[in-house]
């Protein structure tokens, strides 16, 4: 089992910064693909950017270039530093924990409560 807390959401001008965070517990965390997702007022929910268990990361296209998604495995968190913020970027965000084992099964899939996340003037 794995429990996730996110931490970090608030309310911010355009062009303002945010970092969210990502605490885990309950599971071997560097064993653990993870990710950032958000949900918008009235619209599905959308993976904004995930780093895997090697650090590689991946980025939605609507944020590339002005968030970064990074984990400290000593600390068992991640975080998703999130600059140059616009309006559409209002949602509530998500962590998610993935680990896949063989023959592709998934193991594991957790999600925490979400933060949320409003940017305004």
């Amino acid at each position: 089992q794995v429990q996730l807390v996110e931490s970090g959401g608030g309310l911010v001008e355009p062009g303002g910064s945010l970092r969210l965070s990502c605490a885990a517990s309950g599971s071997r965390f560097s064993l653990n693909a993870m990710g950032w997702y958000r949900q918008p007022p009235g619209k599905q929910r959308e993976v904004v950017a995930s780093i895997g268990t090697g650090g590689y990361t991946n980025y939605a296209d609507s944020v590339k270039g002005r968030f970064t998604i990074s984990r400290d495995n000593a600390k068992n968190t991640v975080y998703l530093q999130m600059n140059s913020l616009k309006p559409e970027d209002t949602a509530v965000y998500y962590c998610n924990a993935h680990r896949t084992g063989g023959l592709g099964r998934s193991t594991l899939d957790a999600w925490g409560q979400g933060t949320l996340v409003t940017v305004s003037s």
